[in-house]
């Protein structure tokens, strides 16, 4: 069974930036799609960034300008650069594989980002 590992994530101050990494333990075939989801205390779990394999990327309106999702076509390593955080960002964070295969997605297993001075 594939595994997305995560990397990164942790304490940061107001202002700072993250790292977020998550590749695959093995291969996935027919990927369509790859992002972020995250989902802070008491919220339910959003969309933060996504890209459609072959066409768009898009973010959640909250973090533009701030955020940037980018793939290591080669490795199929999804990376989520995370600038001038904000409390509000805080939450576990989740990287997420869909293949072209209806229901057929991978997730992490969350990764923690606090920001907090």
């Amino acid at each position: 069974q594939v595994q997305l590992v995560e990397s990164g994530g942790g304490l940061v101050q107001p202002g700072g930036s993250v790292r977020l990494s998550c590749k695959p333990s093995g291969s996935i075939f027919s990927i369509n799609a790859m992002g972020w989801y995250r989902q802070g205390p008491g919220k339910q779990r959003e969309l933060v960034a996504g890209i459609i394999i072959g066409g768009r990327v898009n973010y959640a309106d909250s973090v533009k300008g701030r955020f940037t999702i980018s793939r290591d076509i080669a490795t199929n390593t999804v990376t989520l650069q995370m600038n001038s955080l904000k409390p509000e960002d805080t939450a576990v964070y989740y990287c997420s594989v869909a293949t072209t295969r209806p229901g057929d997605v991978y997730w992490g297993q969350g990764t923690q980002v606090t920001v907090s001075s």
